[in-house]
């Protein structure tokens, strides 16, 4: 792996943990094994550019997850892979990691680029999913709304279930975001 992308993998997965304030300079070095010269070489604005690339790049890879997962046949289902997806990455890290497009839109203060990254992906997730609502026949406005709906509740879920450490919280945003699709599509969502 390349030095920028060892860089940026670092900074995607300490941010997930630690927010933007909590990912400097000194853990990115410690947790990549990079020199602190090639930081500055392949990010010349420092910590701040690099955090805004590493949001840039997480929301690319979720954005390109999302297209696979909802291009089933039954967008109930494909949907509520959303929530299913952060529920495994929380579990994964024993409820240590959550969203790094969260964490960077949290850290405006440290790092206005990353923040306005992260309002790109939000925008391209909503788009994705309002789309495939289209794709089933909701009406624009309808899909538009029910799309920014679904990620902001699971998105706020997330930030529960890391606080409670449980998943639960995490779980029943599903139920309901698939129950809530359904209702849109008049197509009962399939049991999971």
């Amino acid at each position: 792996m390349a030095a920028r992308d060892k860089l940026l993998a670092s900074a995607i997965d300490l941010m997930r943990r630690n927010g933007i304030a909590g990912t400097g300079i000194a853990q990115l070095l410690d947790h990549s094994g990079i020199s602190r010269r090639t930081v500055y070489l392949n990010f010349p604005g420092g910590k701040s550019e690099l955090v805004a690339e590493a949001t840039r790049v997480a929301g690319e890879a979720t954005s390109a997850l999302m297209r696979t997962f909802t291009a089933g046949a039954d967008v109930a289902s494909c949907i509520a892979a959303y929530p299913a997806m952060w529920r495994e990455v929380m579990l994964a890290s024993d409820f240590s990691a959550g969203c790094p497009i969260l964490a960077a839109a949290l850290g405006r203060t440290e790092s206005p680029a990353a923040a306005d990254a992260a309002a790109q992906s939000f925008t391209d997730w909503e788009e994705i999913l309002a789309e495939r609502l289209r794709a089933e026949h909701v009406e624009p406005e309808t899909a538009r709304s029910l799309a920014t709906t679904i990620i902001a509740a699971v998105e706020g879920a997330v930030v529960m279930s890391l606080a409670q450490r449980s998943a639960a919280p995490l779980e029943r945003t599903g139920k309901h975001v698939a129950e809530l699709v359904a209702q849109h599509t008049r197509k009962a969502p399939a049991e999971s």
